[in-house]
Protein backbone atom coordinates (compact mmCIF):
# COMPACT_ATOMS: atom_id res chain seq x y z
CA UNK A 1 0.00 0.00 0.00
CA UNK A 2 1.07 3.54 -0.69
CA UNK A 3 1.56 6.27 1.67
CA UNK A 4 -0.67 8.19 0.12
CA UNK A 5 -3.56 5.38 0.52
CA UNK A 6 -2.95 5.23 4.12
CA UNK A 7 -2.96 8.65 4.78
CA UNK A 8 -6.96 8.63 3.21
CA UNK A 9 -7.56 6.00 5.48
CA UNK A 10 -5.81 7.15 8.54
CA UNK A 11 -9.29 8.72 10.11
CA UNK A 12 -9.67 11.94 11.23
CA UNK A 13 -6.93 14.45 12.51
CA UNK A 14 -6.88 15.76 16.42
CA UNK A 15 -7.28 19.65 14.47
CA UNK A 16 -10.48 17.97 12.81
CA UNK A 17 -11.90 16.61 15.83
CA UNK A 18 -11.53 19.66 17.68
CA UNK A 19 -13.40 21.70 14.71
CA UNK A 20 -16.24 19.42 15.15
CA UNK A 21 -16.60 19.64 19.10
CA UNK A 22 -16.59 22.86 18.76
CA UNK A 23 -19.50 23.31 15.63
CA UNK A 24 -21.67 20.97 17.43
CA UNK A 25 -21.54 22.79 20.41
CA UNK A 26 -21.79 26.55 18.82
CA UNK A 27 -25.19 24.99 17.26
CA UNK A 28 -26.48 22.94 20.20
CA UNK A 29 -25.79 25.96 22.13
CA UNK A 30 -27.94 28.12 19.79
CA UNK A 31 -30.61 25.50 19.52
CA UNK A 32 -31.17 25.52 23.23
CA UNK A 33 -30.97 29.18 23.38
CA UNK A 34 -33.98 29.61 21.09
CA UNK A 35 -35.71 26.91 23.19
CA UNK A 36 -35.03 29.10 26.08
CA UNK A 37 -36.54 32.09 24.31
CA UNK A 38 -39.49 30.22 22.75
CA UNK A 39 -40.38 28.94 26.64
CA UNK A 40 -40.13 31.98 28.26
CA UNK A 41 -42.38 34.18 26.08
CA UNK A 42 -44.68 31.11 25.58
CA UNK A 43 -46.76 32.56 28.91
CA UNK A 44 -47.31 36.09 26.90
CA UNK A 45 -50.02 34.91 24.66
CA UNK A 46 -52.10 33.77 27.63
CA UNK A 47 -51.58 37.31 29.04
CA UNK A 48 -52.68 39.03 25.75
CA UNK A 49 -55.74 37.12 25.65
CA UNK A 50 -56.75 37.68 29.01
CA UNK A 51 -56.11 41.59 28.55
CA UNK A 52 -57.98 41.28 25.57
CA UNK A 53 -60.94 39.59 27.54
CA UNK A 54 -60.81 42.06 30.05
CA UNK A 55 -60.74 45.16 28.12
CA UNK A 56 -63.50 43.39 25.68
CA UNK A 57 -65.78 42.92 29.27
CA UNK A 58 -65.79 46.11 29.88
CA UNK A 59 -66.25 47.59 26.80
CA UNK A 60 -69.82 45.70 26.68
CA UNK A 61 -70.37 46.39 30.24
CA UNK A 62 -70.28 50.43 28.57
CA UNK A 63 -72.14 50.08 25.31
CA UNK A 64 -74.96 48.22 27.36
CA UNK A 65 -75.40 51.48 28.78
CA UNK A 66 -77.83 54.48 27.17
CA UNK A 67 -76.83 57.42 25.58
CA UNK A 68 -79.22 60.06 26.51
CA UNK A 69 -79.28 64.30 26.13
CA UNK A 70 -80.16 64.23 30.30
CA UNK A 71 -79.25 62.08 33.02
CA UNK A 72 -81.58 59.07 33.27
CA UNK A 73 -82.09 60.34 36.64
CA UNK A 74 -83.54 63.56 35.21
CA UNK A 75 -87.61 63.75 34.59
CA UNK A 76 -87.38 64.78 31.00
CA UNK A 77 -84.73 62.12 30.19
CA UNK A 78 -87.63 60.19 28.51
CA UNK A 79 -88.96 63.04 26.55
CA UNK A 80 -85.47 65.44 25.97
CA UNK A 81 -84.99 65.86 22.45
CA UNK A 82 -81.64 68.34 22.66
CA UNK A 83 -79.39 69.06 26.43
CA UNK A 84 -82.15 72.13 26.36
CA UNK A 85 -85.11 69.79 27.20
CA UNK A 86 -83.58 68.41 30.63
CA UNK A 87 -85.15 69.69 34.04
CA UNK A 88 -82.16 69.52 35.74
CA UNK A 89 -79.13 67.30 34.92
CA UNK A 90 -77.75 67.70 31.49
CA UNK A 91 -75.86 64.71 30.58
CA UNK A 92 -72.10 65.25 30.10
CA UNK A 93 -68.76 63.61 29.63
CA UNK A 94 -67.65 61.93 33.33
CA UNK A 95 -70.25 60.39 36.29
CA UNK A 96 -72.13 63.24 37.70
CA UNK A 97 -72.90 63.58 41.68
CA UNK A 98 -70.80 61.22 42.82
CA UNK A 99 -71.72 58.21 40.51
CA UNK A 100 -70.01 55.18 40.27
CA UNK A 101 -69.93 51.78 39.05
CA UNK A 102 -70.40 49.87 42.53
CA UNK A 103 -72.29 51.69 44.57
CA UNK A 104 -75.80 53.85 44.65
CA UNK A 105 -75.78 56.57 42.41
CA UNK A 106 -74.45 53.97 39.80
CA UNK A 107 -73.09 55.20 36.24
CA UNK A 108 -76.32 55.01 34.53
CA UNK A 109 -74.73 56.43 31.17
CA UNK A 110 -72.05 55.40 28.33
CA UNK A 111 -70.39 58.78 29.05
CA UNK A 112 -70.27 58.17 33.31
CA UNK A 113 -67.21 55.74 32.88
CA UNK A 114 -64.93 58.46 30.96
CA UNK A 115 -61.55 58.25 33.48
CA UNK A 116 -63.02 55.39 34.93
CA UNK A 117 -59.96 53.64 36.02
CA UNK A 118 -59.29 49.96 38.31
CA UNK A 119 -56.16 48.16 39.57
CA UNK A 120 -56.37 45.28 40.15
CA UNK A 121 -59.62 44.14 37.89
CA UNK A 122 -62.87 44.13 40.18
CA UNK A 123 -65.64 43.35 39.15
CA UNK A 124 -69.45 44.74 39.34
CA UNK A 125 -69.45 44.61 43.23
CA UNK A 126 -66.10 46.15 43.79
CA UNK A 127 -64.43 42.64 44.66
CA UNK A 128 -61.03 42.01 43.21
CA UNK A 129 -61.20 39.29 40.84
CA UNK A 130 -58.59 36.33 41.73
CA UNK A 131 -56.11 35.63 39.23
CA UNK A 132 -56.33 39.60 37.83
CA UNK A 133 -54.09 41.50 40.33
CA UNK A 134 -51.37 42.26 37.71
CA UNK A 135 -53.82 43.61 35.22
CA UNK A 136 -55.13 47.39 35.01
CA UNK A 137 -58.09 49.24 33.15
CA UNK A 138 -58.78 52.39 32.39
CA UNK A 139 -61.81 53.50 30.38
CA UNK A 140 -61.89 57.24 28.08
CA UNK A 141 -64.73 58.70 26.59
CA UNK A 142 -64.53 61.33 23.68
CA UNK A 143 -67.25 62.75 21.52
CA UNK A 144 -66.58 61.61 17.81
CA UNK A 145 -69.47 62.49 15.68
CA UNK A 146 -67.62 64.14 13.15
CA UNK A 147 -66.02 61.27 11.98
CA UNK A 148 -69.48 60.06 11.04
CA UNK A 149 -70.35 63.66 9.71
CA UNK A 150 -72.57 64.16 12.75
CA UNK A 151 -72.62 66.67 15.49
CA UNK A 152 -69.96 65.70 18.03
CA UNK A 153 -72.52 64.49 20.89
CA UNK A 154 -74.78 62.31 18.84
CA UNK A 155 -71.31 59.98 18.74
CA UNK A 156 -69.50 58.99 21.27
CA UNK A 157 -65.97 56.90 21.29
CA UNK A 158 -65.07 54.68 23.94
CA UNK A 159 -61.74 53.58 24.22
CA UNK A 160 -60.77 50.54 27.10
CA UNK A 161 -57.03 49.80 27.55
CA UNK A 162 -56.13 46.88 30.03
CA UNK A 163 -52.71 46.35 30.86
CA UNK A 164 -49.94 43.64 32.55
CA UNK A 165 -46.55 44.53 32.57
CA UNK A 166 -45.47 45.26 29.32
CA UNK A 167 -48.70 43.80 27.89
CA UNK A 168 -51.12 46.40 26.40
CA UNK A 169 -54.44 45.96 25.31
CA UNK A 170 -56.39 48.48 23.64
CA UNK A 171 -60.13 48.32 22.11
CA UNK A 172 -62.50 50.59 20.58
CA UNK A 173 -65.94 50.61 20.27
CA UNK A 174 -68.71 54.05 19.46
CA UNK A 175 -72.10 54.15 20.74
CA UNK A 176 -74.45 56.84 18.72
CA UNK A 177 -77.33 58.47 19.92
CA UNK A 178 -80.10 56.88 17.70
CA UNK A 179 -82.48 56.49 20.07
CA UNK A 180 -82.00 59.92 22.53
CA UNK A 181 -85.06 59.09 24.47
CA UNK A 182 -84.37 55.66 25.50
CA UNK A 183 -84.18 55.49 29.57
CA UNK A 184 -83.24 52.06 31.09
Amino acid sequence: MSIASRRRQAGLSLIELVMFIVIVGVAVAGVLSVLTVTAHHSADPMIQKQAQAIAEAMLEEIELQPVTYCDPDDANAATAASAAGCASTVEAIGPEAAENRFTSPLFDNVNDYHGYAASPIVDITNTPVAGLASYAVSVSITQAGAAFALPADEVLQIDVQATSGNTDVTVTGYRFRYAPNAVP
